[in-house]
Parts: structure tokens; C-alpha cells; sequence
């Protein structure tokens, strides 16, 4: 047997010319990709490009998430419960990743981003309009946001329209209540623009199929499938939290945000609390 080599050659069916056919750069628009990273700090820091490059790729997933949760609730407006959780689906996946990408971060130790934070003016990931988009779709509205927008027309025309849209969970009970579900009048009719707070009307339904999961089990998977998505939520948040106390301590945030006492409030939110609250009815004596 010869020696191994280090390279392999190029099979004769590999395209080679590209003056005249869609190239791998070209479809993925690579050019415009990889210059859109542009360090502030100056002189030049080694570790800034990782912590654009980081929100950057976070905020590429975002789009995802959004274009999946949007589509999910088209979905369950036609009765599609099946396409729909194909959709969450997909959703947990990208959460995971993006969860995992805080550990990247977490390797810029607290001297290494004093010395490019201050180049960073008031800008934050607080700004995410991308990320308040998928808050608002999954019912955790807040109208103040807006305001934050102003000086980006398309992402307070965003925000603003979805702030008048049901949420995916609306969507879902009306969907339930078109399959002949007794959805309390309450989940049908709520204002749709205001922050979604717990239902206890809601409390029966979802333990009647829970304990008669065989008869329902697409709506009982579809409950799994929505504390799934809260469960990998507040997991991204956790680790959010940590990421910044591990990097910047308790110091406010470049944005004016209280920093870590602010993300840790993050984690007392739920977008489906009647999911959780039922735990505490099933199996009670």
C-alpha cells in the first residue's frame, strides 16, 4: 500500500467554468456576506470581529425563526396542525444552535472586550428588532418597544403590525375551537395587541387531554411541542445571562439597560403558561 497523500484530485465531472453559470458565491451572495463585517474599534481589536460575527449569525437564525413561526401560524389558520408543529420543529433545532453559539462567546474573557467595548456606543442586541418580532408573535407584546424603532421605518412597521396580529398561540386555540374543541369564549376573543397573561379557563381543556392523551394526541403532541419551545427559550436566555455576567459582571448594558438584572427578568416570562400551570393540576388528589 503506497503512501497516503495530502490531497485528492479534482474528478473530471466537476464544473470548472463559471463565466456563464450560477456559482456557489454567487447563489449565497458571499461577496456582500463577508464584507459585512466592519470593526469599529480602532486601533482594530483581534477579538471584535468574533463578537460581530457572533450577532450576526444569531440574527441570521432570527430570520429563520421568524420565516418558521410565521409560517407555522398560516398553518394552523388553515387546520394544518400537522404542517404547523413541522414548522416548531424545525424552530427547536435552530434554538439549539443558537443556545450552543453562546459558548463561542463566552471565550472573550472580560479585558478583552474592555478594550473594544467602548467603540460600541449605545448599541445592543436589546435592539434586536428581529428578536422582538418573534416575541411578538409568540404573545409577548409590548407596545413601549415600538418606540425604540422609530428611526428604522421597516422594523417599526414590522413590530407594529405584528403587535396587531394574533400570536401563534391565538392562532392555535382557534384552530382547536374549528376542530370542535370547547376553547373558552375568553382564548377567542382576547385583545390581541396586549401581552399575553394566563388563562385559567384554559386549565380544563388542557388537562382533559392530557389525561385522555390517546384520543388527542395531535393536540396533546402540539402542547409538548409548545413547551418545548418555551423550555428552549428560556434556555437561550439563561445562557445569555450567564454569557454577559461572565463578561461584563453586573454592569449596565451598552444600551441602558440594566445588564444581567434585566436579562434575568427575561426568565420569569411565558409565552404558554397554561401549559405549565396544568402540571401542577394533573394527578393532584
Amino acid at each position: 500500500m503506497g503512501a497516503q497523500s495530502g490531497s485528492r484530485a479534482i474528478e473530471p465531472g466537476v464544473v470548472r467554468d463559471f463565466r456563464s453559470r450560477l456559482s456557489y458565491g454567487e447563489y449565497l451572495d458571499l461577496d456582500t456576506l463577508l464584507s459585512a463585517q466592519k470593526p469599529v474599534s480602532r486601533p482594530e481589536h483581534h477579538d471584535e470581529l468574533l463578537f460581530i460575527i457572533q450577532h450576526q449569525t444569531s440574527e441570521l437564525w432570527l430570520k429563520l425563526v421568524l420565516h418558521e413561526i410565521l409560517a407555522a401560524r398560516t398553518a394552523l389558520d388553515e387546520d394544518d396542525l400537522g404542517a404547523a408543529l413541522k414548522c416548531v420543529a424545525r424552530v427547536k433545532h435552530i434554538q439549539k444552535t443558537l443556545t450552543e453559539q453562546w459558548s463561542v462567546l463566552a471565550t472573550l474573557t472580560p479585558t478583552e472586550y474592555a478594550q473594544f467595548r467602548g467603540f460600541l456606543g449605545n448599541s445592543s442586541g436589546f435592539q434586536s428588532y428581529q428578536y422582538r418580532a418573534v416575541e411578538f408573535v409568540l404573545g409577548a407584546k409590548n407596545a413601549g418597544m415600538l418606540e425604540i424603532f422609530e428611526a428604522d421605518p421597516a422594523a417599526h412597521a414590522l413590530l407594529g403590525g405584528l403587535l396587531g396580529e394574533p400570536s401563534l398561540y391565538d392562532a392555535f386555540w382557534h384552530c382547536l375551537s374549528r376542530l370542535g374543541y370547547a376553547v373558552p369564549e375568553s382564548a377567542l376573543t382576547r385583545e390581541v395587541s396586549a401581552p399575553y397573561t394566563m388563562n385559567p379557563e384554559l386549565i380544563p381543556l388542557i388537562g382533559s387531554v392530557y389525561e385522555q392523551h390517546r384520543e388527542h394526541w395531535a393536540v396533546y403532541e402540539a402542547f409538548e411541542e409548545f413547551v418545548d419551545l418555551e423550555e428552549n427559550f428560556q434556555l437561550w436566555r439563561f445562557r445569555h445571562m450567564r454569557t454577559v455576567l461572565r463578561t461584563i459582571g453586573t454592569k449596565p448594558g451598552t444600551g441602558g439597560s440594566s445588564g444581567v438584572e434585566f436579562l434575568r427578568k427575561a426568565l420569569e416570562l411565558s409565552f404558554f403558561p397554561e401549559l405549565f400551570a396544568v402540571r401542577t393540576e394533573i394527578g393532584r388528589s
